[in-house]
C-alpha cells in the first residue's frame, strides 16, 4: 500500500515542459547563435527533460557550441532563463485530474515535490500557485533527484515498498530504480520515451487514486 508520493513538477503535475522548451530556443536566439545549433539544444532538452538547467547550460556550450563559458556568462544566462519561466509555470494548466487528486487526496499520502528546478524558484512557483499545504517538502536543484527521493527515504523512515515516484523523464526512472522504490511514468502525446521501460503509465491524473490503491 502506497504511504509516500514523491511527484516531479513540470509535466507531470504542471503542463509547463514546453514553456521551458520554448524558453531555451528564445534566450539561445536572443543570444545570436545559428538555426542548427538552437535546433540541437532545443533537441537535447527535450531529449533531456528532468535534468537540471545548470547542467544543460553547460552542455550546450561544451558539447553543441564549443565554447567556453564564464561564470558571470553562466549566471547571466541561468537568471535570464530563470525571467523567461516563472511568471508563465505559475500561470500554466495544471495536468489533467491533478489538481483535484491533490486538494482530494494530498492528506491521504505524505506528498513531496522532487524537481530539477531550482530550490528557490520551485518554493516561489508553489508558493504563487498556492500548492504549499499539499506537500510534506518541496525539493529542488542542485540537489539530484535521486538524492532527494533517498533523502525523502531516510529522514521519514519510508518503506520503499510503500513508496512511488511520478515522473515524466528518465531521470525521474532512475532516481526511482536506484533508491528501490515503484515509479510510475506520466506520458504525453506521440512521443513515448519509456517505450523501452517495463513501468506503469499514465496520461493523466483521471484515475490516479485507483492506480495507486492497486499497488
Amino acid at each position: 500500500m502506497i504511504k509516500t508520493i514523491i511527484f516531479d513538477f513540470d509535466g507531470v503535475l504542471v503542463e509547463s515542459v514546453d514553456i521551458k522548451t520554448m524558453a531555451f530556443k528564445k534566450l539561445f536566439e536572443m543570444e545570436g547563435h545559428n538555426d542548427d545549433d538552437v535546433r540541437n539544444i532545443v533537441e537535447y532538452h527535450i531529449q533531456n527533460t528532468g535534468v537540471s538547467r545548470f547542467e544543460k547550460i553547460a552542455y550546450f556550450y561544451k558539447e553543441i557550441l564549443k565554447s567556453d563559458l564564464h561564470r558571470n556568462e553562466f549566471d547571466r544566462l541561468c537568471n535570464r532563463f530563470s525571467e523567461l519561466v516563472v511568471d508563465e509555470v505559475v500561470n500554466a494548466p495544471y495536468v489533467r485530474g491533478a489538481d483535484e487528486f491533490l486538494r482530494k487526496h494530498s492528506e491521504d499520502f505524505k506528498c513531496y515535490i522532487a524537481s530539477a528546478t531550482p530550490h528557490d524558484e520551485m518554493l516561489e512557483i508553489i508558493n504563487r500557485r498556492q500548492m504549499k499545504q499539499f506537500f510534506k517538502k518541496v525539493y529542488g536543484s542542485p540537489m539530484t533527484k535521486g538524492n532527494i527521493a533517498s533523502e525523502i527515504i531516510i529522514k521519514n523512515r519510508c518503506n520503499k515498498h510503500e513508496t512511488l515516484f511520478i515522473g515524466d523523464a528518465l531521470s525521474d526512472y532512475n532516481a526511482a530504480r536506484i533508491n528501490g522504490i515503484q515509479f510510475i511514468a506520466r506520458t504525453r502525446g506521440d512521443v513515448d520515451i519509456f517505450k523501452e521501460v517495463d513501468c506503469r503509465k499514465i496520461s493523466d491524473f483521471s484515475n490516479f487514486l485507483n492506480i495507486v490503491r492497486e499497488l
